[in-house]
């Protein structure tokens, strides 16, 4: 069957999510269809998913043994299965069955950025530039929330972080930040496109295109220095900004970790972390430690595609500028990853 904002408005406790939110869940979710006879929750974990009965009749086997039937569409089946009574130890498809299954975790990081995008909303009701939150999907998309650095946010910082972004409307070709400019502000693109480049041999070399959900400007304020590349607009579009000193005590102070030396050559040498180094290739062939990859700064947006979620990165460089800057980006898009403290050059007593 076909979903559409019209089913998921039924369903407890989705319903609560705002229209903008339902739209998005329709386009992430597919429901299943399991044939007469069948046990459509066999290897399904109610406890990380909610499992809906969207159509058809199902018969569940609770741990006591007892029966019960649900039919798909009726009050019950509004909330997820087994959420009215103890998760069933079984089940069989009566009739032909559609299910659909939402990742908890990902539905209650929706909830929670709806409701207090909707708390923002009203406080700022009756400014001229009230901003609506809620309806920002591009910034705040699930694929942001669920795996970026917003996902890593303590809950507390979210509404903090919500009164402190600005909105900026930008035209295409409008430069938002130069080369060799003061870090001020932190990005994020709600809707449009970008591009960074820098400056090299008198000409300007593209670096990366940026999308809705990315961000920018996040590498000066972490390593307190200039930029070091502009950021022009391809397109209108719509951006958020957050300046410096919210910038530093609500995301990076989450999101970035030192580490001493001694414990960082520990893990290493357990195998639970890999050294990656951020200078340039110059710089690694002269001293680089073993067993570490070469990844330069200015090319690490490029090259997220490379590395592995499941593995650990110590970033480092000479000073701790650049490895600082470069394991903040690898934070914001879901690597784990710390910098080594005091940079290369410094030796610990």
């Amino acid at each position: 069957m076909a979903l559409a904002v019209e089913i998921l408005a039924r369903l407890e406790p989705i319903r609560g999510l705002s229209l903008h939110r339902l739209e998005e869940l329709v386009s992430l979710c597919r429901p299943e269809t399991f044939p007469l006879g069948v046990d459509p929750l066999r290897e399904k974990s109610l406890a990380t998913q909610f499992i809906y009965l969207l159509a058809g009749e199902l018969n569940i086997v609770l741990t006591d043994g007892s029966t019960r039937l649900l039919v798909g569409a009726c009050d019950i089946a509004n909330w997820p299965i087994g959420y009215k009574t103890v998760p069933p130890v079984s089940s069989k498809a009566v009739t032909e069955v559609d299910l659909l299954r939402i990742d908890f975790d990902l539905l209650d990081l929706m909830m929670t950025w709806d409701e207090l995008s909707s708390v923002a909303e009203n406080q700022q009701s009756g400014k001229d530039d009230g901003t609506q939150w809620s309806s920002m999907t591009g910034a705040f998309s699930a694929q942001a929330l669920s795996s970026g650095a917003l996902a890593q946010l303590p809950p507390a910082h979210i509404h903090e972080l919500l009164q402190r972004f600005e909105r900026m409307v930008v035209k295409r070709g409008q430069a938002v930040i130069r080369e060799g400019e003061a870090g001020d502000y932190f990005y994020l693109i709600e809707s449009g496109r970008c591009e960074i480049s820098k400056r090299l041999g008198g000409a300007d070399l593209s670096i990366a295109d940026l999308k809705a959900g990315d961000s920018f400007g996040e590498e000066a304020l972490v390593s307190d220095s200039r930029r070091n590349a502009s950021v022009i607009m391809k397109t209108d579009g719509v951006l958020l900004r957050l300046a410096k000193p919210a910038f530093v005590s609500l995301l990076q102070a989450p999101l970035l970790h030192a580490v001493g030396r001694a414990e960082a050559a520990a893990r290493v040498a357990s195998g639970s972390a890999r050294w990656l180094d951020v200078r340039y290739a110059a710089e690694y062939a002269e001293d680089g430690l073993a067993g570490a990859i070469n990844l330069p700064l200015n090319e690490i947006r490029n090259a997220f595609g490379l590395l592995d979620k499941n593995r650990e990165y110590i970033v480092y460089c000479q000073s701790g500028r650049r490895s600082s800057a470069a394991a903040f980006l690898l934070a914001q898009h879901g690597f784990k990853a710390c910098w080594l403290r005091g940079g290369f050059g410094v030796q610990e007593k």
